[in-house]
């Protein structure tokens, strides 16, 4: 870290010890039930950038004690979004430091004035490091964008008869090399940059965007509330079994009725207790998309807590019945070999950058159904709640992918930059274990894992994120050799990148089958685990024509896919489990010689519009479709077979 960003951390020290009243239990998605309410703070907010030169002028002012308009000249900001783009100001849009949020709620009454009422503060996504103040008091501190944080304001906002509170939020998006991403300052001060200049420098190939990413929640429960949710599946013959544990914070004494509904509102189980299973005769099970007449099949796991009869919390939780195992060759969804045939992803559009946006989450569900695929990564980063939350109800299956990427520094394998990576997991499993969608963790996305630290950095980690959740496999994404990948026996599923002919013997088509299918030979005989070609694919400016074909051309693309696929269907008949292609859409990077507006690997361009590439992917994902369908709609006797390793 640079002098002066540690000077800066140094004198927030004595802020960041008051009364934080952080959430250490569980992290439910909030919902509104018969005993909980909630309140989403969707809109404008007000906003400010500390452009003073050490960036710590709110602090030294004291910008939270008092309304941020007080403290000086503020703007409008659009929550959720990020605000690099939503102004005219190139300083803004690459602006490095801390940032200012606030926003006033106005509460029901019912919440101030009820003392047997929880009040919670969550915020679902703020990037990276993030302070929260209620009324000018310190509630809580964040470190890392992409998972939610909260707060109980009980106490801040039932001290008297005012109905509003007010909101601070400063966010730093200053990246370290022990923050994940890792990144690091560069200070020029020799002549002729400017006084001051620094910049942000990164090796990950994506804007760092940065702001409230996702919506800022009230929520309100009972004092006595469940607190998490724990659900494993497993099938037993035709009987599905879900297995729960539920914490409950606030009292020793209650009650516990946990009941299973389908899909047409009638309890098929139900149990008394904190912990149990439930067996379920002849279960649905939940398919992914295109694998089964009937996919995606949820029930409702209903969870009562009571004290007395007015005294009680209620929440509902969806639950797929599936299980997932790994052979040395395939990868199982309920005893079932699955082919991942699908995309690599980014939360990136045009003005909102990260910003969460139903109308685009849609559009993008809609043109994933279009192509026919079944499966993508969350590259590189933890997606929204409402991403998972789409995914479990339309049978896309999931992996799922912590903010581990551009690990490449030494000191980014250090006992610092892995405490912290081990509390991303942490948090990634808590807030996603209960999704069926999701069927395996990537801890990272293109380590230096060659380097001598990385063998004891993923050992750790991969088991650590095992020991959170057995029921799952573990992966990360390499783009190193197969004889020196030193985290790659640790892994569960062999997930490779690799760009023959783009970044590699650029331009040469005819080297990609060869090099390929070296790769593919080479992995397997070292490690004996599937393989996901977990990333390929050309920039392609849309619009571009050159025949022969020529790179960036649209032509192009589409040659080298077509030249990728005839491998994978030689592969995927023995030990190749998936095909992602790197990117569903086009997407915004830091300027460079090599990024024309962003990179340009999209099938789709940013604007979701189809580029040729996008006609060859929904052709081949289709027709692999109809290969498999007849197998796919067996019944489930005949689904279930041996499980080498299950999870």
């Amino acid at each position: 870290m640079s002098p002066k960003l540690s000077a800066c951390w140094v004198a927030l020290g004595p802020l960041l010890c008051s009364c934080a009243l952080a959430l250490q239990g569980g992290m439910l998605f909030p919902v509104e039930t018969p005993s909980r309410e909630v309140k989403v703070l969707d809109g404008l907010w007000h906003f400010r950038a500390d452009f003073s030169e050490n960036r710590l002028l709110g602090f030294e002012q004291q910008w939270y004690r008092q309304p941020l308009r007080e403290s000086g000249p503020t703007l409008d900001m659009p929550v959720p979004s990020s605000f690099n783009d939503i102004t005219q100001e190139a300083q803004l849009r690459d602006f490095i430091g801390w940032v200012w949020y606030e926003r006033e709620a106005v509460l029901p009454q019912r919440w101030t004035q009820d003392t047997n009422t929880r009040v919670v503060l969550r915020i679902n996504s703020a990037h990276y490091h993030s302070i929260v103040w209620v009324n000018g008091v310190h509630v809580v501190e964040h470190e890392g964008g992409h998972l939610p944080f909260e707060a109980d304001i009980s106490k801040l906002v039932q001290t008297g008869p005012e109905t509003t509170c007010r909101i601070t939020i400063a966010i730093n998006n200053t990246l370290t090399p022990h923050t994940l991403p890792p990144g690091s300052i560069i200070y020029k001060t020799d002549a002729p940059f400017p006084k001051n200049y620094f910049f942000q420098n990164t090796s990950f190939d994506f804007f760092n965007y940065a702001g409230l990413h996702r919506s800022v929640v009230l929520y309100t429960t009972p004092t006595t509330y469940i607190d998490d949710i724990t659900v494993t599946t497993d099938v037993e013959q035709e009987v599905g079994l879900v297995n729960y544990w539920i914490s409950v914070q606030g009292d020793d004494h209650f009650q516990l009725e946990v009941r299973l509904l389908d899909e047409d509102g009638k309890v098929v189980a139900q149990e008394m207790g904190e912990q149990g299973q439930l067996r379920v005769p002849s279960a649905n099970l939940w398919w992914p998309y295109l694998m089964h007449e009937h996919p995606a099949y949820l029930y409702s796991l209903e969870v009562r807590m009571a004290r007395t009869v007015s005294d009680s919390d209620f929440y509902t939780l969806p639950v797929g019945i599936r299980t997932v195992a790994v052979t040395e060759s395939k990868f199982l969804i309920n005893g079932k070999p699955f082919y991942f045939h699908g995309v690599n992803k980014h939360e990136d559009s045009d003005i909102r950058g990260k910003g969460f946006d139903w109308p685009l989450l849609i559009k993008d569900f809609n043109l994933l159904k279009w192509l026919g695929a079944n499966s993508f990564r969350t590259s590189h980063y933890p997606y929204s709640e409402e991403v998972l939350q789409l995914c479990d109800r339309y049978g896309i299956v999931v992996i799922d992918e912590c903010p581990g990427v551009g690990i490449k520094l030494p000191q980014s394998f250090g006992n610092e930059s892995l405490r912290h990576h081990l509390e991303v997991m942490d948090e990634l499993v808590r807030r996603d274990k209960n999704h069926p969608a999701v069927v395996m963790w990537s801890v990272a996305n293109e380590p230096a894992s060659a380097l001598k630290p990385a063998a004891y950095y993923f050992k750790t980690l991969i088991s650590h994120t095992k020991a959170l959740d057995p029921t799952r496999p573990v992966t990360f994404v390499t783009n190193e050799k197969y004889n020196a990948d030193l985290g790659a026996p640790y892994v569960d599923v062999v997930c490779v990148n690799s760009y023959f002919s783009w970044y590699h013997d650029s331009g040469h088509l005819e080297v990609i089958q060869p090099q390929l299918k070296s790769q593919f030979e080479n992995w397997y005989k070292t490690h004996k685990k599937p393989i996901i070609q977990s990333e390929y694919g050309a920039d392609t400016i849309a619009g571009f024509h050159q025949d022969p074909p020529v790179m960036f051309s649209e032509e192009y693309q589409k040659a080298l896919l077509e030249n990728y696929h005839l491998v994978f269907d030689q592969k995927r008949k023995e030990y190749v489990v998936g095909e992602l292609i790197w990117n569903f859409a086009d997407f915004m990077t830091n300027q460079s010689p090599i990024r024309v507006i962003g990179n340009k690997k999209g099938i789709f361009t940013r604007q979701r519009q189809p580029k040729s590439a996008a006609f060859i992917l929904r052709e081949r994902y289709w027709r692999i479709v109809s290969e498999t369908m007849d197998h796919h709609s067996m019944p489930m006797t005949q689904c279930l077979g041996t499980r080498p390793l299950t999870f």
